[in-house]
């Protein structure tokens, strides 16, 4: 039953007008649908008409009134830091090189005469004294020569005497005039003829005693022998043959050389005294094995060659380790740092505290009023497992030691301390250490 002066159609729109007043999207369906219920039957008062519209209109209301009632959020607290003083220390740099070990004395023995190896006196690969016998060649033709010898000086020794007498009768008759001027200084001509037989005699008994100690071929220095390179019955020349090898194991040579860069900064720091010249100071090396995580082998610096290779642009040194153990071994592998700075004072900070920007090394500093400064610093080696800051940083500025990646400059936080503490040897950065490979197998026993 039609109600006069009923028209929804106004409804609909009064409240499509609140909607679009204050920016709520109203279902566009819904409200065509009953828009056109309500003009193609005005009189009709449908239910399902109401709730579309309830149902599309409420929720945003809802919201927008929401909205409008409530405050705006409050910004994010600032975030925590921790924050130290940089650790200050005396410090020395030392400067990386690699290198072999070298003995100090190495000999290739070689026979001196030549014969029959008869005996052989050693192991090989033990260490052996200076003056121990080595090989043996078959002394016979050696003496049977010194005992020539020997005989010959026997022989010239008779003719000495027999010139002796022969002179001295010739003396008593030229005094008498019974012979002349000149068979006189024939007989003393004599004299010396076999006197100077005798010396030659001499000295030729002295080459052949020589080749009979010889014939014994003994360790001409004391040290590790290698293997034999002859057996018994070979037969050797003299000065060509190699018999075995030496080499000295205490003190041992560790040999490396360097850049010409290097080379001038050490001869700057000996012009400036910051640091002596290891050609004349014994500067001190540390060395590190191939199996080893630490530098556990100490020396001292005892040559530096007179010329820059112009080929690889390097320089050679030696330093001088003690081997009382005999552990190092020519030809080892080694990694070693030499002292390369005088002392001076350096500030420390842990190594994550640095960031990396392109070709810039950056630390925050927490600044007035608790807001982040960058500070670009140059840095050094590693020094108790902290990194060394050599300019950049004031000692009383505090450094943020994490949560880098979230912090802008300028940015407020708030710092909390922490104190800085040197880190032990087995947390700082060291090299790798190979290891011996795994056994092929295992039996019992």
């Amino acid at each position: 039953m039609a109600v006069a002066g009923f028209d929804p159609a106004p409804k609909l729109l009064r409240l499509s007008d609140i909607a679009v007043k204050h920016g709520v999207w109203l279902c566009p369906i819904g409200v065509a649908q009953c828009h056109d219920i309500a003009w193609s039957n005005p009189w009709t008062d449908d239910p399902a008409c109401r709730g579309d519209i309830i149902r599309h209109l409420l929720p945003p209301l809802l919201l927008l009134l929401a909205a409008c009632g409530s405050a705006a959020p409050p910004p994010p607290p600032d975030p925590v830091v921790s924050v130290a003083r940089a650790l200050q220390r005396q410090v020395v740099d030392w400067d990386d090189y690699v290198g072999r070990f070298e003995a100090i004395q190495d000999a290739e023995i070689r026979p001196r005469v030549s014969g029959t190896v008869t005996r052989i006196y050693f192991r090989e690969g033990d260490d052996v004294r200076a003056g121990q016998p080595l090989f043996e060649i078959d002394p016979r033709p050696f003496r049977a020569a010194l005992a020539e010898a020997q005989a010959q000086r026997a022989s010239a020794q008779a003719n000495l005497t027999n010139a002796r007498s022969e002179l001295t009768r010739a003396d008593a008759l030229l005094k008498i005039e019974a012979i002349s001027r000149e068979e006189y200084d024939t007989k003393f001509a004599a004299l010396r003829s076999a006197q100077a037989a005798v010396s030659a005699a001499d000295a030729n008994i002295t080459a052949r005693r020589l080749d009979t100690d010889f014939s014994v071929v003994r360790a001409p220095i004391s040290g590790r022998a290698s293997d034999r390179r002859v057996s018994l019955g070979d037969f050797v020349q003299a000065g060509q043959t190699p018999l075995t090898r030496i080499v000295t194991l205490d003190p041992i040579w560790f040999s490396f050389e360097g850049s010409e860069a290097f080379y001038l900064k050490y001869t700057r720091l000996n012009l400036t005294g910051e640091r002596g010249s290891s050609r004349t100071s014994p500067n001190p090396v540390e060395i590190q094995l191939a199996d080893e995580s630490s530098y556990n082998w100490r020396g001292r610096m005892v040559f530096v060659d007179n010329a820059v290779d112009p080929g690889s642009g390097t320089i050679s040194a030696k330093a001088e380790v003690p081997n009382p153990r005999g552990v190092l071994t020519p030809g080892l592998f080694g990694r070693a740092r030499l002292l390369g700075s005088g002392s001076y004072a350096a500030l420390l900070i842990p190594d994550e505290a640095i960031v990396t920007d392109q070709t810039r090394k950056i630390a925050y500093v927490v600044g007035k009023d608790n807001k982040i400064v960058p500070r670009v610093v140059e840095t050094g080696p590693m020094v108790e497992g902290l990194r060394v800051i050599r300019t950049g940083l004031a000692p009383t500025e505090m450094v943020v030691l994490d949560g880098l990646t979230r912090l802008q400059p300028g940015m407020k936080v708030k710092p909390q301390t922490k104190p800085i503490t040197p880190r032990s040897k087995e947390t700082s950065p060291v090299a790798n250490p190979i290891s011996a490979p795994p056994a092929a197998e295992a039996t019992t026993r």
